[in-house]
């Protein structure tokens, strides 16, 4: 059943259920007070010996409710936490410059604290995914994010207001009348900066967990075998998340140029007030959704898991070795996964100057450009992201996501390689009109390459889902998360090498050739499932045809 069908109150989806299974479904129950039936009012097998094992799995295969009752909810809550991690992610920026106005090294800081713990703590986060309860896994990324968000807020408050004169310290406490300039370089300013910068990464990595466990794992079991829901679900959630790419960094900003502190005030309380709905859709979604609550593979009848009311000690012990020992494993498994080599030409992607970001945008501005410019050209770029939300599940459904993914790959390289190519043919001329040509060819190249990379992002990430096992979604998602950081901590890495603007053009081939390097990387991929990249025309098909049998007839 389609989506649109679910959603016009077509009626459950139902994964595979018996006629007399389905009678015991009570959706409207489930909808209206938010908790499922019990195991007791499943239907009793015709055997006396039926087992409690038995009753689990019938409960579990109970059909899931309309997505017209879900879907929205979902929606909503995807949309608080990412609005609320763009707006901080972006804020945070706006903080510590305001903050340290000389200098970009508590910045720098800050951002590459975060890079790392994401790229090292990512693939733990997998393994809490695939080895806990969905709910509270979900739940923990909420408090945490939040909390995280309000107590950075606290802290950027304070540093921003003991830098402020005299005149306008706090004096409630003593501590705050220290004069600005004596406190710039105080030892209590370093410790409140050190504990922003590891809430900072607290925040970061409860974003990952929570995104990585609702795009990769959640959407899989609410869609279970509809290829077409899982496809306008995942056009949805994309669309969500350019929303919020594009508005939430804007809102922040233009309150900042009003006010730094009304604009920390604005994030920690947009943080606090989201928590609560989000953290309330996530429960009734996971209580009206039976195949969201599984059973751990290697867990048995009576076996003692972290969810259970007799967790101990002992237990705690055993998820600290779930979240330090196993993650090593999983970079083995995520190697010889077969949907390895889409996710690693996937987060190669990440190792770019070549979008919007900080690297790019500084280069344009030291070649003249001013940030109305700048600007105008992300709008435009976001508007061809948000199209690719809309071409590229038309694609998927046409021709498939393993096709449709060398043609968003394949797109992407060469709308990149038109941009490369009229930059450095007019980067030798001395005239800075001329040269400001191949800069504007150049931006008109990544602007229409967005489409190709989000398109692909969509493919791939269709193929992950459909082929990567219910148990190891998360570990495999996170560590896939936590190599895409690893890369973009390498851009930022060769960034700081090659910082000078007459040496952009060296950033410029390090993008292009990760982009090369993942489009033959892919393309091994299709060959090796489909044993050709492209089709023949059907017009040359059809040529083909007629030419055998022209020389069977002369034969």
């Amino acid at each position: 059943m389609s989506l649109e069908q679910a959603e016009a109150g077509a009626g459950p989806l139902v994964l595979g259920l018996t006629p007399n299974e389905a009678s015991f479904m009570h959706t409207d129950s489930c909808l209206s007070n938010g908790v499922l039936p019990s195991p007791a009012s499943l239907p009793s097998s015709p055997s006396p010996s039926t087992s409690t094992t038995h009753l689990r799995n019938a409960f579990i295969s109970l059909p899931q409710p309309s997505l017209v009752t879900l879907t929205p909810r979902l929606y909503i809550s995807h949309f608080l936490s990412t609005w609320n991690s763009r707006l901080f992610e972006f804020g945070a920026v706006l903080f510590l410059a305001a903050v340290y106005p000389g200098t970009l090294l508590p910045l720098s800081l800050y951002a590459l604290a975060r890079g790392i713990a994401a790229t090292l703590l990512s693939p733990s986060l997998g393994v809490v995914i695939d080895t806990y309860d969905r709910l509270r896994v979900v739940r923990a990324s909420i408090i945490i994010q939040r909390l995280s968000v309000a107590v950075s807020c606290a802290g950027f408050y304070i540093l921003y207001t003991i830098r402020s004169p005299p005149s306008e310290l706090l004096a409630v406490h003593g501590l705050l009348r220290i004069r600005s300039d004596t406190f710039l370089h105080h030892p209590i300013q370093h410790a409140i900066f050190g504990a922003v910068t590891f809430l900072g990464c607290a925040e970061k990595l409860a974003a990952t967990l929570n995104t990585v466990a609702v795009e990769r794992d959640w959407v899989v079991a609410l869609t279970h075998n509809d290829a077409h829901a899982r496809t306008q679900l995942n056009r949805r959630m994309r669309q969500i998340d350019l929303f919020c790419k594009l508005l939430g960094p804007l809102v922040i900003a233009l309150i900042d140029s009003a006010d730094t502190r009304a604009a920390i005030s604005v994030a920690c309380g947009m943080s606090l007030v989201s928590a609560g709905p989000e953290y309330v859709f996530i429960e009734q979604i996971y209580n009206c959704v039976p195949a969201l609550q599984r059973l751990s593979p290697n867990s048995t009848e009576g076996e003692e898991t972290p969810d259970s009311a007799s967790w101990n000690l002992g237990g705690a012990r055993n998820a600290a070795w779930v979240a330090l020992v196993r993650p090593l494993r999983t970079l083995p498994e995520y190697v010889r996964h077969p949907a390895f080599q889409p996710s690693f030409a996937l987060a190669l992607l990440y190792l770019t100057v070549l979008s919007f970001s900080g690297q790019m945008v500084a280069f344009l501005r030291a070649a003249g450009f001013s940030s109305a410019q700048i600007g105008a050209a992300r709008v435009v770029s976001s508007l061809f992201e948000l199209s690719a939300t809309v071409m590229a599940p038309r694609l998927v459904e046409a021709i498939g996501p393993v096709r449709a993914g060398i043609w968003a790959l394949s797109w992407q390289t060469v709308w990149l390689g038109i941009g490369l190519s009229c930059f450095f043919w007019h980067i030798g001329n001395q005239s800075s009109e001329i040269l400001s040509g191949g800069v504007v060819g150049l931006v008109g190249g990544v602007m229409v390459s967005r489409v190709g990379l989000w398109g692909y992002d969509f493919a791939a990430q269709t193929i992950i889902q459909n082929e990567v096992d219910e148990f190891q979604r998360g570990s495999f998602s996170a560590m896939e998360a936590s190599i895409q950081n690893l890369f973009e901590l390498l851009a930022f890495a060769t960034t700081a090498i090659f910082h000078r603007p007459e040496q952009f053009r060296i950033l410029t081939l390090i993008s292009f050739g990760a982009v090369a390097t993942a489009s033959l990387l892919y393309a091994g991929f299709v060959k090796q499932r489909r044993g050709h990249l492209f089709h023949a025309p059907a017009c040359l098909k059809g040529q083909q045809r007629g030419s055998r049998y022209q020389l069977v007839n002369r034969a």
